[in-house]
This record gives structure tokens, C-alpha cells and sequence, in this order.
């Protein structure tokens, strides 16, 4: 269960079909695809930080509760780090299993995860300046139901 933190851009549509066509088996594959969203119209670029190695870990756990909890083919999960625009892919989530309902949960508790608690550091430049992402209630909200 391949997981990649990189700041190169990824292609979403080569990724999800070599994913899907190693996924031997399943049923079932979901994919899911983050972009950097401007909120304000104003967003010029975001800027995101981590620890190599720490985050690639917690990356990796978070994706070993997602297999033990549903039957999981594969996954793979690629998040971006450096500067990004408005509009560029930040994250892609794949799960792969025999039944959708384990891929599309399965890809819905990682997505919920990474938001939370994968250690990356997010700053966001605008025309007001730069500010730190804060965590948000909402991303909290999300992890309770799992």
C-alpha cells in the first residue's frame, strides 16, 4: 500500500488506471482527488510543510487502521508538499477492495485522517499577507463517526 509525499505535480489519470489495473480482484475502486481550493479568491498560493519520514509514517499507520478495518485490497495515497497554486492536485486517495461499500468507507476514513492528522503544515498567500492553516472543528467533527 504504496503511500508518496512528493512535491512534484502526479498525473491523476495515470495514477487511478495503473492503481485500478494492479488492483487484482477487487470489486471495487474508489479514488478521490484534493485541490487547492481559493475560499476568498484571493489565495495566491499555498505553501505546505513537513518532516520527511515522519509524515510518510503517519501516513502509512493511518493507512494500516484503514486496512484492518475494512478489507482493503490496496491503497495508495499521494500527498504534494511546496508551493501550490490554485486549482493544482494536493492529494489523491485510492482504495481498492472486493465490495464498494469497504472502498468508498475505506477512502472516506483516510481522506477524514489525512485532513487531521497527517503532519503537514499549511500557510496560505494572499493579498492580506500570509497566514497559517488553523485545524478546523469540522475536520474534528468529521473523525468522531469513525
Amino acid at each position: 500500500m504504496p503511500v508518496r509525499v512528493q512535491a512534484e505535480p502526479f498525473d491523476f489519470g495515470a495514477e487511478a488506471a495503473a492503481f485500478a489495473s494492479g488492483a487484482g480482484g477487487a470489486g471495487a475502486v474508489v479514488t478521490f482527488l484534493g485541490v487547492v481550493r481559493d475560499d476568498s479568491g484571493t489565495l495566491a498560493r499555498m505553501e505546505i510543510e513537513h518532516y520527511p519520514g515522519m509524515t510518510e509514517r503517519a501516513i502509512t499507520a493511518i493507512t494500516a487502521k484503514a486496512s484492518a478495518r475494512w478489507h482493503l485490497l490496496d491503497a495508495l495515497v499521494i500527498h504534494r508538499h511546496g508551493p501550490l497554486q490554485p486549482g493544482e492536485a494536493i492529494m489523491m486517495v485510492a482504495t481498492a477492495a472486493r465490495h464498494r461499500a469497504e472502498a468508498f468507507a475505506a477512502a472516506d476514513f483516510l481522506m477524514d485522517y489525512l485532513k487531521s492528522r497527517a503532519p503537514f503544515w499549511k500557510k496560505e498567500f494572499g493579498a492580506d499577507g500570509a497566514a497559517w492553516v488553523k485545524a478546523k472543528d469540522s475536520d474534528e467533527d468529521a473523525l468522531s463517526r469513525w
